[in-house]
């Protein structure tokens, strides 16, 4: 697991939203960035080393085709203290990868979400 934040030079041009439309979070639930081919939209985990709970409701193209989740952190001091990590993690909901293929339709013109559209068809 590696670590994000909305002031990174890639991020900078959609600010602290995530690519549901939301606001990025860090709290209670923590936002994360997934390839949503293997992490649907909205799928729901507690990182056991912490207990962070964390939803999947953002991507990145260095995500896709990758297993790694990009844990949201509200400034580049928490995202570098997080760096990376390997974690176990529990699932509490399993996202629904149709849901994301419709969220995913309308910027499909971006190679790596024809990515996660087309693994998303094969995987389901």
């Amino acid at each position: 697991m590696t670590a994000y934040t909305h002031s990174e030079k890639d991020h900078k041009k959609y600010g602290r939203k995530t690519a549901l439309g939301t606001t990025l979070r860090s709290g209670q639930i923590n936002s994360v960035a997934a390839d949503w081919a293997r992490w649907p939209a909205k799928t729901r985990f507690r990182i056991r080393e912490t207990g962070q709970i964390c939803e999947v409701d953002d991507y990145g193209w260095a995500l896709a085709g990758t297993n790694t989740i990009d844990l949201y952190r509200p400034s580049r001091r928490t995202m570098h203290q997080w760096g990376t990590r390997h974690v176990t993690i529990e699932i509490l909901h399993w996202g629904d990868p149709w849901y994301s293929y419709k969220r995913l339709k309308p910027v499909q013109k971006h190679k790596h979400v024809k990515r996660m559209m087309k693994e998303i068809k094969s995987f389901y």
